[in-house]
């Protein structure tokens, strides 16, 4: 069990999702042109496709507004989907909404982040809907992987054409205390599934920032939780933020957060990280 989300949270995530989303917006209408590649797969505008989609799904499941546009077997294939196959989700998702004008885009993305806001703003944060993988997902939690996507495929897009993007470490903490945190705490579905060599042995490992709430992840056999922190963790990591955010993603590596001292590892049992690692995952 984890603490429950605060007010000052919410109002946090929520006016992240606000200024992020600004940001965003900026820096995409600022390329010299949308169809440089952003990486190997999509160009800018592909990228602001995929992050305008995120928010079509968020309003959707906010109630506020259906998506716009048909794509058959999209629930289920929500329901369906796992850390594992979220490529193929996105791949499908990309297919069916051909949209890449980049000024269509912008609009899209804006008045769905404001359909966001407006429709969260009298809810419970501790709300839930059901997402990938059947996963019961808080609102809080919903906001803080919008302002993940937010600040990661902007990184995505800044760095290969040199321009400037700021990922703020009180932001980036919200991913995991909302959404990493949250999700173990509650109800992951199955969004873990397919786990390589899952261990029988319980591992936790216990997580500390300059800018979260402590919390210990417990794997076992495949699946994870999450409580709060006590004696008998398996290891301990104190981390930066910003670069657990993009470690996770796969836009570095662990030898390199490591080296630079951004993810610090130590406690009883520190080489059961990997085991670890194998269920506590992020699409990469």
């Amino acid at each position: 069990m984890v603490a429950p989300v605060t007010s000052t949270q919410w109002d946090a995530v929520r006016e992240s999702v606000r200024t992020t989303a600004g940001r965003f917006c900026e820096l995409v209408s600022s390329v010299p042109d949308p169809g440089a590649r952003a990486t190997a797969e999509w160009s800018v505008a592909d990228m602001t496709a995929h992050v305008t989609t995120v928010a079509f799904l968020n309003t959707a499941l906010l109630e506020t507004s259906a998506f716009p546009f048909q794509m058959p077997g999209l629930t289920e294939a929500i329901a369906a989907t796992t850390v594992e196959t979220v490529h193929g989700l996105n791949d499908q998702v990309m297919s069916h909404f051909t949209e890449r004008d980049r000024g269509q885009l912008l609009e899209l993305l804006r008045e769905h982040i404001d359909l966001m806001l407006t429709a969260s703003q009298s809810r419970d944060p501790a709300e839930t809907v059901s997402w990938l993988g059947g996963a019961r997902l808080s609102l809080a939690a919903m906001f803080s992987h919008m302002v993940n996507e937010l600040l990661i495929h902007g990184n995505d897009i800044a760095q290969p054409l040199k321009m400037p993007w700021a990922m703020p470490a009180q932001d980036a903490a919200l991913f995991f205390d909302l959404f990493c945190a949250g999700l173990m705490g509650g109800d992951p579905g199955r969004l873990l599934d397919g786990s390589k060599r899952p261990v029988q042995r319980r591992i936790a490992v216990e997580f500390h920032s300059a800018y979260t709430t402590p919390v210990t992840f417990v794997v076992r056999n495949g699946a994870a939780s999450a409580e709060q922190p006590g004696p008998g963790a398996d290891a301990t990591v104190r981390f930066d933020p910003v670069t657990l955010n993009l470690m996770l993603f796969g836009r570095t590596s662990r030898l390199r957060a490591v080296l630079a001292r951004k993810i610090i590892i130590g406690g009883r049992r520190p080489w059961l990280m990997p085991a670890f690692l194998r269920t506590v995952r992020m699409p990469s």
